[in-house]
């Protein structure tokens, strides 16, 4: 289905070829990775997933990256001495989470537009680790860009997703009962003893467990444990 997605976003007869100096087809690389976060939209939407807004903090730091691995040839998250989550902040991203997919594709005789947005679209669509970023449902926004090494003909590739700081999911849970009562959350295990209350601050939506019952807490959410018939309830305001 992302492959028809891919077809029905481009007619046919608007690529324009270029050639550059060296003589290869020269894509649009601008065009391909507009194309990219399109089809990466209607891959979300195919598995019902919310669509990723553009960034431009995002936008600057993937540019700053494929521009870097097409200048030294370096390949890897870390190529430059940095993490994905380092560079999103220098270029003012102030993140929750930040999660990034590379790639890289060479032809000889070069690629057009086209070919070279699906070549990095299928790629990432068919490995796990990648395909799992582009399905994340906690991320909300992205960027992608496209960089061209002029030693090695490569084509660079950096998609970045992210969700800002601004999306935190808050929430607290108070223990209105005499005893300590016990729970999880996101694989960890809590105590909370009588009058206590705790907050908790999580990136995405995650599980807590009370008493073999599981929950999504809201951000925002009050969770209350009371006691009802002379067991802890948990109760949610």
């Amino acid at each position: 289905m992302a492959k028809r997605a891919l077809s029905a976003l481009i007619a046919s007869g608007w690529l324009a070829f270029a050639l550059p100096s060296d003589g290869v087809t020269a894509p649009d690389v601008s065009e391909a990775a507009q194309t990219i976060l399109a089809v990466t939209n209607a891959f979300r939407h195919e598995h019902e997933q919310p669509a990723l807004t553009g960034n431009a903090q995002l936008a600057n730091a993937a540019r700053y990256f494929a521009d870097y691995m097409a200048k030294t040839d370096h390949y890897g998250h870390s190529a430059d001495g940095s993490e994905p989550d380092q560079r999103a902040q220098k270029f003012g991203y102030d993140y929750c989470a930040v999660a990034e997919n590379i790639a890289y594709q060479f032809k000889s005789t070069g690629f057009s537009t086209r070919e070279l947005a699906e070549r990095f679209f299928e790629g990432w669509r068919n490995s796990p680790g990648h395909r799992k970023n582009m399905l994340d449902p906690d991320v909300t926004e992205t960027a992608i860009a496209i960089a061209r090494s002029a030693k090695t003909g490569r084509h660079y590739a950096v998609q970045l997703f992210g969700r800002p700081k601004s999306r935190t999911i808050e929430f607290s849970i108070e223990n209105q009962t005499a005893g300590v009562i016990e729970y999880s959350f996101d694989g960890e295990n809590f105590k909370t003893g009588p009058r206590v209350r705790r907050t908790h601050q999580h990136c995405k939506q995650t599980k807590l467990v009370f008493a073999g019952k599981t929950l999504l807490p809201r951000n925002g959410q009050q969770l209350v444990l009371v006691n009802e018939d002379g067991r802890a309830q948990l109760q949610m305001r």
